[in-house]
This record gives C-alpha cells, sequence and structure tokens, in this order.
C-alpha cells in the first residue's frame, strides 16, 4: 500500500493514513487502501485497533480538495458513496476502533474520527467541518454522526458556520474523550487499546454491537437486542473462564476469543 500502514503490538493494531505532504488527505486511493486494509485485519487475533495519521500536523486534512474539484453531480455523489462505505466499515468493525487524532481533523477527517468508537486528541487538534465554505455538505457522515454525538443544536451550529473549534472546545462539547500533550498521544491510546484488549473479545465485540443496534432503535427494541447478546455470552469458554477467576479471587485469566 502508498498511503496506508498497519502495524501491530500484540493483540493491538494500529492503521496509520501516510500522505504527509498532503496532510493526510483522503482521496480515492487512501478510501481504496483504508477499506483493504480492515478487510484484511484478523479480528481473532487483533483486539483492538488505533487509527491515527502520520506525522505531528495533522490527523486528517479533510477529502482532496483537487479530486472533488472536478467532480459532476453523479460523480460527487459516487464519491460520497465510496467514503461512507469505508467509514461505514469502520463503524460496524466487529472490535473497537479508537481515533487518535494527532492535528488537524477537518471535513472527511472529522467524519472519519466520529466513526471510530472513541476518540481522543493532542492538544494542537483543530476539528470542524468546514464543507459550506467550499459550496458543498459533508459527505461522509459529517451532518448524521456529528449530530448524534454532540447534538443536533450544536452540530447545526458548527456545520452551517464552518467553524474550526480546538481540542479544549472539542472535548467540552463531547466530540472527544480526552485530550494529551502530543508526546504522550499515542502512548496513551496504546495504553487505552491494550486495556480493551486484555477483556473478554466476544463480550466486547456484544457490547459495541449492543450500543450500535441499541441506538438505531426505540428502547423496547434496544432492550431485546442487549438481551439477546448478553445470553449469547453464556456457555462461551471466556464467560466461563472470566466468572472462575473471579469466583476463585484470581487475576489472571485466559480469554481465548471462544
Amino acid at each position: 500500500m502508498n498511503f496506508v500502514k498497519f502495524d501491530t503490538e500484540g493483540a493491538v493494531g494500529v492503521v496509520t493514513i501516510e500522505r504527509p505532504k498532503a496532510l493526510n488527505a483522503l482521496n480515492s486511493e487512501v478510501l481504496a487502501e483504508l477499506e483493504a486494509c480492515f478487510d484484511s485485519i484478523d479480528t481473532d487475533v487483533i483486539r483492538a485497533v488505533i487509527l491515527t495519521g502520520s506525522g505531528d500536523k495533522s490527523f486528517v486534512a479533510g477529502a482532496d480538495i483537487a479530486e472533488m474539484s472536478k467532480l459532476n453531480p453523479a460523480e460527487g455523489e459516487a464519491f460520497g458513496k465510496k467514503g461512507n462505505d469505508v467509514f461505514r466499515k469502520i463503524e460496524t468493525f466487529p472490535i473497537p476502533v479508537i481515533a487518535a487524532v494527532n492535528g488537524f481533523a477537518l471535513g472527511g477527517g472529522c467524519e472519519i474520527a466520529m466513526s471510530c468508537d472513541i476518540r481522543i486528541c493532542s492538544d494542537n487538534a483543530m476539528f470542524g467541518q468546514p464543507e459550506v465554505g467550499l459550496g458543498i455538505t459533508p459527505g461522509f457522515g459529517g451532518t448524521q454522526r456529528l449530530a448524534r454525538l454532540i447534538g443536533a443544536g450544536m452540530a447545526k451550529q458548527l456545520i452551517y458556520t464552518a467553524r474550526n473549534i480546538k481540542a479544549d472546545e472539542a472535548f467540552r462539547i463531547g466530540l472527544v474523550n480526552a485530550i494529551y500533550p502530543q508526546e504522550e498521544l499515542m502512548p496513551a491510546a496504546k495504553k487505552m487499546a491494550a486495556a480493551i484488549a486484555q477483556n473478554a473479545p466476544i463480550a466486547v465485540r456484544a457490547c459495541k454491537k449492543a450500543i450500535n443496534d441499541g441506538l438505531d432503535v426505540n428502547m423496547d427494541d434496544a432492550i431485546v437486542i442487549e438481551e439477546k447478546l448478553f445470553g449469547s455470552c453464556f456457555e462461551t469458554h471466556d464467560q466461563i473462564e472470566g466468572m472462575s477467576a473471579f469466583l476463585e479471587k484470581r487475576k489472571e485469566k485466559n480469554f481465548t476469543n471462544s
């Protein structure tokens, strides 16, 4: 791959977008490589993924405006679908994905961060949906995920004004979970991913599915989703091991994802 790198540290995978000269902007090739990268991750081995950008200036500066400027309406819609398909793959990926936002997360960069389960950022991070200043709408899920994450009123304000916000405001409105000094961001992301990876993988996956699926339905139906996923954990090796360890008062647990 030319623009996407995948590394592993134990049960943690790290996906890095590497297009530093363009501040890691998303073009068709980057999107295709991201899709291929996530398709190649062995979720029987990897239990949590970190998504980040190369360098210390930009996570993902946005979609590639040079490419978008030449599109007609049908091509624009197709480009939006391409991005949405990849981001939806990340959002529904069986295991948790943590966005480690190291700098600019504008437009498509903010949108890909929002498709992750958890967002943490460096103190120089900058978030925004500046698309209306370019004569377009957010096209990779920004109008939908931002409203779901921070509320419709605040999302409309940010999108309509095309205003960028700094890390502290992103934290205040709930767009990110935590802020770290630049040099501490990846160690913090890896520590969080490792904490997730040490828990029972089947249970973690079930929790992700319960939350994601439950948010799309009413509470009565959401509770049924939880009940079924709760029940599906029983008689797995990991449930038996986890409860046995608790009852035997031992800290060591052998979760095998089975």
